[in-house]
């Protein structure tokens, strides 16, 4: 057992309204130098959507992530990009880049025209202007162009992910009295089994021991651009201005201080929740060459029970601080993606491991109001229980959900709905009393949940303080007296002396 730790995140879909706060929020912050222009290291999707860069779920075209080779019996992991010999190839010629036209090409305006055009009938303009070539330009796409299905059916119609819907499910979504979408919010996952860090011919990328945190070191770059292709969500960009790959680094000169990140202190539907994980690194492989219908369940598996006495000792002797240990104990992640098994990883079939979960958006039923009843895909029912049965009357399909966070297994989707919809029956037995005592029972009983369960979960998802939202591990760096032995490798321990913790979030 190789008991270590990491800052994890959850983003609970259903709160999220779409407002790019948090995209803001970072871009001021992190990517508002030159060469930045069109990195987003937060952005908001709308789904289903192509989102950005354009289909980066694509990894036919983009080859990223990690792939099983050797057949059943022996069978190991090898990047989908390239094997070792084929690095050398791609150094000289990288056909699997996203170009400028995948993310867009980034503008701004003759500002200088509009105000000191002269005198006249017409009302003056300020025409677009590449900050790439400098010429004017039309712009034909940007970094929130399909938001809100703007872009549909162009966008909405491509995406990935509808691929193995049925043509009366693919119907379904495209009936303008069906329409519905959703938003996802993404960032980079700081995944367990990063493929940026394996594909980087340099080793320039490498992940924190004490905390899990990948990061690109600026001074070992050497701009090949592995890691971008690599990478399967397409979170490392490339600055064309420094010649350097810049990615997400979850702030953390914020987080060493006691504070949540940029994004996640910014959010206005307060969908975000960060807290400490302890995983098996012993088990990474045996985690990701799980065959695609087990890998959500694989991935609970590696997390480790941060109150189980054996699991404290082992991350003790890997330099774990006890503070770490205690901030893992009061994790909201552990609760949502363990306990109580509602977040799920996105797309878990690239075998990553990623360390970014969503608990996914409830799907709104089709329903019509019949003598004052609602009548869900023709049948009269009243309350919401028989939902409970009835995923299939859904406006998104349940597979398309599958394919978003359950690497196709629809099961494991099915059941964190069930418990959602189990809370939803359960307080609104409590505050608005039109289900009954039995029915509460019942979606209790099909969501595999207690009372007290469904209370904790309303809790947390509606009424969470920012303590209980941010659980901020005191990680002390500016005064750890031993450091990792090779930080510049995942196998490195974190060792700590005594360090002063910042103010305690729980």
């Amino acid at each position: 057992m190789d008991i270590r730790a990491q800052v994890s995140m959850v983003f609970h879909l259903d709160k999220c309204i779409g407002c790019h706060t948090c995209s803001v929020a970072c871009k001021n912050i992190w990517t508002d130098r030159k060469g930045t222009e069109y990195q987003w290291w937060n952005n908001v999707e709308t789904k289903p959507g192509t989102g950005y860069p354009t289909l980066w779920e694509d990894q036919d075209e983009y080859r990223g992530g990690w792939q099983l080779v050797g057949g059943e019996v022996q069978r190991k992991l090898q990047l989908k990009l390239q094997s070792k010999v084929g690095t050398l190839g791609n150094i000289f010629y990288n056909q699997r880049l996203p170009t400028i036209n995948d993310y867009y090409e980034p503008w701004t305006y003759d500002y200088e025209h509009l105000f000191n055009a002269p005198e006249g009938d017409d009302q003056p303009t300020a025409r677009a202007v590449s900050l790439i070539t400098g010429e004017f330009m039309e712009i034909e796409a940007g970094p929130n162009w399909d938001d809100d299905l703007g872009g549909s059916p162009v966008y909405a119609a491509n995406d990935p992910n509808l691929g193995e819907l049925t043509e009366d499910e693919r119907a379904q979504l495209n009936e303008i009295e069906r329409v519905v979408f959703f938003y996802l919010p993404r960032i980079c996952n700081h995944c367990i089994n990063p493929s940026c860090v394996a594909a980087c011919p340099a080793g320039a990328i490498y992940k924190r021991g004490e905390d899990g945190i990948v990061l690109v070191n600026q001074d070992q770059c050497r701009a090949w651009r592995m890691c971008i292709s690599g990478c399967p969500y397409k979170k490392v960009y490339y600055n064309w201005s420094s010649g350097k790959s810049e990615k997400c680094i979850l702030c953390f000169p914020r987080l060493e201080s006691g504070q949540a990140p940029a994004c996640f202190h910014s959010c206005v539907g307060r969908i975000r929740y960060l807290g400490v994980l302890l995983y098996d690194a012993d088990r990474i492989e045996e985690v990701a060459t799980s065959p695609d219908a087990d890998l959500v369940e694989a991935q609970r598996g590696i997390i480790q029970d941060p109150f189980d006495p054996e699991v404290i000792a082992s991350a003790q002797a890997n330099g774990v601080p006890d503070e770490m240990l205690e901030a893992a104990r009061h994790s909201p992640v552990y609760k949502f993606v363990k306990q109580w098994k509602l977040a799920l990883p996105l797309h878990p079939e690239f075998r990553t491991l990623p360390m970014l979960y969503y608990v996914p958006p409830m799907l709104p039923v089709l329903a019509k109001v019949r003598d004052g009843k609602y009548d869900v895909d023709g049948a009269d029912t009243e309350g919401l229980t028989p939902l409970l049965g009835s995923l299939e009357a859904a406006r998104i399909p349940l597979r398309y959900m599958a394919r978003l966070f359950g690497a196709g297994n629809e099961e494991v989707v099915a059941d964190v709905y069930r418990k959602l919809i189990a809370v939803r029956v359960y307080k609104r037995a409590e505050k608005v009393g039109d289900v009954t005592e039995d029915e509460v029972k019942e979606a209790l009983k099909v969501g595999r949940l207690t009372a007290e369960e469904a209370e904790a979960i309303f809790r947390l998802t509606a009424l969470p303080t920012v303590g209980e939202r941010f659980v901020v591990p005191p990680l002390g760096r500016e005064v750890a007296i031993e450091q990792t032995e090779d930080p510049g490798t995942h196998k490195g321990k974190a060792g700590f002396g005594t360090v002063t913790a910042p103010e305690r979030r729980w």
